[in-house]
């Protein structure tokens, strides 16, 4: 089931997750939006975890491990 969440375009935050620019909220947004409606269910931390990924702030293998913590498998 398809669950809404906050998308600020005007501050860039999804779920008040500040992103750099538009064009990177957008895109986040719309694969967000395409996996929700498999069923995925975003959290403020997952979302979190990927723009540090994104930015460089987290290495390939820590956002790995950090997947690998919140969803255990």
């Amino acid at each position: 089931m398809y669950k809404a969440i906050d998308i600020d375009r005007k501050n860039l935050t999804i779920m008040g997750v500040k992103f750099a620019n538009l064009n990177a909220l957008e895109s986040a947004a719309n694969a967000l939006g395409t996996n929700m409606f498999e069923g995925f269910e975003p959290t403020q931390e997952l979302i979190q975890l990927y723009v540090d990924w994104k930015v460089g702030i987290v290495s390939e293998s820590d956002f790995l491990t950090k997947l690998f913590i919140i969803y255990g498998k």
